[in-house]
């Protein structure tokens, strides 16, 4: 079973997310968390939080623990281009173009064996409890003794 989470459109080159594909690739999602938060990159804490988003989706579609979580597939892909144009000298005019990339990430994980799922236990059946008021005996009206 596999979990796929595509991200779009995201303010960072291809190019500089690519850079930290390959330490990442053999490690599983825990470890490459762990790795980026440390890691002194821009683009590190936006794979962080890709991965860490990635992780979230495969918990709640494949029901595994995050720790039995490998990857599949971790791709970054060419976005839009936003071309801009800066005036040169000359007359000219110089291009500005802003690239945006998307990130593929596909987790294969194997649920948990069904002897490792707890079953929440049977509510104990207890007898209420009778307060103490119910058991004196009040006198409302008469005469003190």
């Amino acid at each position: 079973m596999e979990s796929q989470t595509y991200i779009k459109n995201l303010d960072v080159t291809p190019r500089k997310l690519r850079w930290l594909l390959p330490a990442i690739r053999p490690m599983r999602p825990v470890e490459a968390l762990d790795y980026l938060y440390y890691t002194p990159k821009r683009a590190a804490k936006i794979l962080h939080k890709a991965i860490r988003s990635a992780i979230v989706n495969a918990k709640a579609t494949l029901k595994s623990r995050d720790d039995m979580l490998k990857f599949k597939l971790l791709t970054v892909e060419e976005g839009q281009k936003l071309k801009r144009y800066r005036a040169g000298g000359r007359g000219t005019a110089k291009p500005i173009v802003r690239r945006l990339s998307h990130i593929k990430i596909v987790l294969v994980g194997t649920p948990p064996p069904a002897s490792a799922i707890k079953k929440p236990a049977a509510p104990v059946k207890t007898e209420k409890k009778r307060s103490s008021k119910s058991l004196r005996t009040t006198r409302k009206h008469g005469p003190k003794s």
